[in-house]
């Protein structure tokens, strides 16, 4: 049975709502602001198993609807108005359609389902807005009336579920890398190449590397607003999400551990790459890596999502709740991309021509012009190139860098042995004869 807990203002009676600003719950009627601590007292009712449930839900049914539509709803009584809210199985608070009042799924958080930490958030709505308007700024592509015309269809705060992993990496690299010499004299070009075994071993250590738990958020977007500040991070109380949505997880640790390791691998790769240096080429032959102390815990983050509607299409932008970092795809005015290709195409032309004309002198031809061209032709698609990458801002992340911890590099085997060398030499060209 779910429990649906209203934090009420000790003075009024109006519903307290969790003030990203002041850090404190505040009521909206009375103006009243009230410290964390105070209402901790509210979270008995996750962890005593001897409460008295206030409110519960129960699933709704109905002759024609199917036994999977059916285990996948569920609703909830509001305990101020009566009112019944309507959700799936991942709801974790909310706020009444019909009275407005923010309300808690105790029971989505109780047990195993209670998060270990949350980071409160720290941005408020009109700051979600303004990161809009910052996002959509400076971006030269973006059709205008994308701008002029579009209106936010939806804003809302939400707690996402996500799952922390901790670790400590042991790992064992062998590259092949060389080193190269050139001379000439005057009949050859000289090239001299030595070739290395590199050997590096040692350990690497991550703390909080996070996975989105939520099937129902795009993981990508949630990477795309990391990384979160876990020093910020207490100890989950339900009243940090009144007056916010929230979500619990509905995919296991287990779940997300691939998307962990493939992370924390990559970093531990590149973590070790960046300790050979001095060569003029580096190739990975052989890699092994293994986890220690490898844990989980259970967190919910802060993200603001707006979604907007434009010529068919529904664009999704999110926020991270905690320091602003703001993300979303935006559509592209094919207009404005060839107007801009055609821009620096005709530069690089100018350019290209009067570079090719100070070199060629007197024997300046239309043979230089069509190469010149050419060449700015292919220059002109690098500022459209990337005009059109700040248009995409949602990315899949496959690494972990930031969540190494600091100075835990420790290198047990740092090796370069020399092989062997060898020597190209290649004939310079003949100079042509007059005849």
């Amino acid at each position: 049975m779910a429990n649906l807990l209203e934090y009420k203002c000790p003075c009024c009676g109006g519903s307290l709502e969790f003030n990203a600003q002041a850090q404190k719950m505040a009521c909206p009627y009375c103006g009243n602001e009230f410290d964390m601590a105070t209402l901790a007292s509210y979270d008995e009712a996750l962890t005593s198993s001897g409460a008295e449930d206030q409110m519960n839900w129960q699933s709704e049914t109905d002759d024609n609807w199917t036994a999977d539509e059916v285990s996948g709803m569920v609703t909830y009584t509001c305990k101020s108005c009566g009112g019944e809210i309507v959700g799936d199985q991942t709801l974790g608070a909310s706020s009444c359609p019909f009275c407005g009042n923010p309300v808690v799924m105790t029971g989505q958080f109780a047990g195993a389902l209670r998060p270990d930490i949350v980071i409160p958030f720290k941005l408020d709505k009109e700051a979600a807005k303004a990161g809009l308007e910052k996002h959509l700024e400076g971006k030269k592509l973006l059709p205008k009336v994308f701008k002029s015309q579009n209106h936010i269809d939806e804003i809302k705060g939400v707690y996402i579920p996500f799952w922390l992993f901790d670790t400590d990496t042991s790992a064992n690299i062998r590259y092949k890398a060389t080193k190269e010499r050139t001379w000439s004299d005057a009949d050859y070009n000289y090239t001299e190449t030595e070739y290395y075994s590199v050997m590096r071993s040692g350990t690497l250590d991550f703390d909080d590397v996070p996975v989105d738990g939520s099937s129902n958020i795009d993981n990508k977007l949630m990477e795309s607003i990391e990384p979160f500040d876990t020093s910020e991070a207490v100890d989950f109380q339900t009243a940090y999400l009144s007056g916010y949505f929230a979500n619990k997880y509905d995919e296991t640790a287990e779940d997300c551990i691939p998307i962990a390791n493939e992370r924390i691998k990559k970093s531990t790769r590149d973590t070790f790459r960046e300790t050979v240096k001095g060569y003029h080429s580096v190739s990975e032959e052989a890699c092994s890596i293994s986890f220690h102390n490898a844990r989980s815990r259970y967190a919910l983050y802060p993200a603001w999502l707006l979604s907007t509607t434009w010529s068919g299409q529904n664009f999704l932008f999110a926020m991270n709740g905690q320091t602003g970092k703001f993300v979303g795809n935006l559509p592209t005015d094919k207009g404005a991309y060839w107007k801009y290709y055609g821009i620096g195409a005709g530069v690089s032309a100018a350019i290209f021509n009067l570079i090719a004309w100070i070199a060629a002198g007197a024997n300046f031809g239309a043979s230089h012009i069509i190469i010149a061209v050419i060449a700015a032709l292919l220059v002109g698609f690098l500022p459209v190139g990337v005009m059109k990458s700040g248009m995409t801002t949602v990315r899949h992340k496959t690494e972990a860098q930031n969540y190494i911890k600091k100075d835990s590099l420790n290198l047990t085997v740092a090796e370069d042995l020399y092989l062997y060398k060898n020597v190209e030499k290649r004939a310079k060209p003949k100079p042509a004869q007059n005849s």
